[in-house]
């Protein structure tokens, strides 16, 4: 199995929403099996949740509307990574978002690349954790059932 990070940008009804660049190795690998998992953590109160279900790519429009929320030198950074593939040095980096900034100054709209878009995980079981006492922690399982979700305990 592959783990990364991603930073998910919307949760909602219909699933959790995320961006990245389509050429990277995690979207290779969400090409080959369209199916992933979700951690989350809050440490401080004790609690997580694990969401797995399929994933789907968002459509241009949706790509295009969170691409131009985004800051521009986030933009740009966009364009000038080849994420996933080997770097040379930082400089060559830099050297392409400094490029970058010549072909789209202040004031230009930088477009969305077209190797770069949203994904949506539709969520098919989402399983709540909670600490407790002497290692006897709250587990609940939720998996969808129809139009609906069925809770089911769990050991911990």
């Amino acid at each position: 199995p592959s783990a990364r990070f991603v930073l998910v940008k919307e949760a909602a009804a219909d699933g959790f929403r995320f961006y990245t660049n389509r050429e990277s190795r995690k979207a290779v690998e969400l090409a080959a099996v369209p199916h992933a998992a979700l951690a989350f953590l809050w440490q401080s109160i004790d609690v997580q949740f694990r969401v797995e279900g399929d994933v789907q790519l968002l459509d241009d429009a949706a790509s295009d509307a969170y691409f131009a929320s985004r800051p521009r030198i986030s933009q740009l950074g966009a364009w000038a990574s080849h994420q996933s593939r080997p770097l040379a040095s930082r400089e060559v980096l830099l050297g392409r978002l400094a490029e970058l900034e010549k072909k789209y100054p202040d004031g230009t709209p930088v477009p969305r690349p077209p190797h770069w878009g949203g994904y949506l995980l539709v969520p098919a079981r989402i399983e709540h954790w909670r600490a407790a006492e002497f290692r006897l922690h709250e587990r609940t399982l939720y998996e969808r059932d129809g139009a609906g979700w069925r809770a089911t305990l769990m050991n911990p």
